[in-house]
């Protein structure tokens, strides 16, 4: 077999910020549980849109910002934390709410998309794209779909909502706070890794 036969090695993924942390396990957890933490913060960030079900908070600034600097399975792992915290009752959702019917109503699904989000960013994390503004932004972006991937649909249904109101009403209207939120994101994580090096 001549050296162009043989198969390529896979890539080696990239290292994220958590991963310039010393330690494992007790790492891992501390990360998590902080970003969770992070999470339930910001969700207490909240701006009310009148005549709108879903109101505006920093959720997903963290949720994103969270999932870059941890990597997919950390980052996903922190969300999934906080929202069964949420339903387990602790006062973690917007507004300090908590509880299932949290998650079975207008907003369950941009936090069961905060899970996904995190996978999503996360994996981007990893290979690399919080290195730069542009990739950092694009980054934020794809994992702000995410988000309303889940969040729009679920939306519509709970409520009854046409589809075309839910994306207007659950979507729309909240892009100009997320670009604002990837603008700062795009900033600051490799801001982070210039630092780091």
């Amino acid at each position: 077999m001549t050296a162009a036969a043989l198969p390529l090695a896979p890539a080696r993924p990239r290292r994220v910020l958590a991963d310039l942390l010393p330690g494992a396990l007790a790492r891992d957890v501390v990360l998590v549980v902080a970003a969770a933490a992070l999470t339930a913060l910001a969700a207490q960030v909240v701006i009310p849109v009148p005549g709108l079900p879903v109101p505006l908070t920093g959720q997903t600034f963290a949720v994103l910002l969270g999932a870059a600097a941890l990597g997919p399975v950390r980052g996903a792992t922190a969300q999934a934390v906080y929202l069964t915290a949420g339903v387990a009752g602790l006062p973690v959702f917007a507004g300090a709410t908590s509880g299932w019917e949290s998650v079975a109503g207008a907003t369950g699904g941009y936090l069961v998309g905060f899970v996904l989000a995190g996978l999503v960013v996360g994996a981007l994390a990893r290979r690399g794209a919080d290195r730069r503004v542009l990739t950092t932004a694009g980054a934020y972006a794809l994992g702000t779909l995410t988000v309303y991937a889940v969040g729009v649909p679920w939306l519509a249904v709970s409520t009854g909502m046409p589809v075309g109101a839910a994306l207007l009403t659950g979507a729309v209207v909240f892009l100009p706070g997320d670009a604002l939120k990837a603008a700062l994101a795009a900033a600051l994580l490799p801001a982070a890794w210039r630092l780091a090096r």
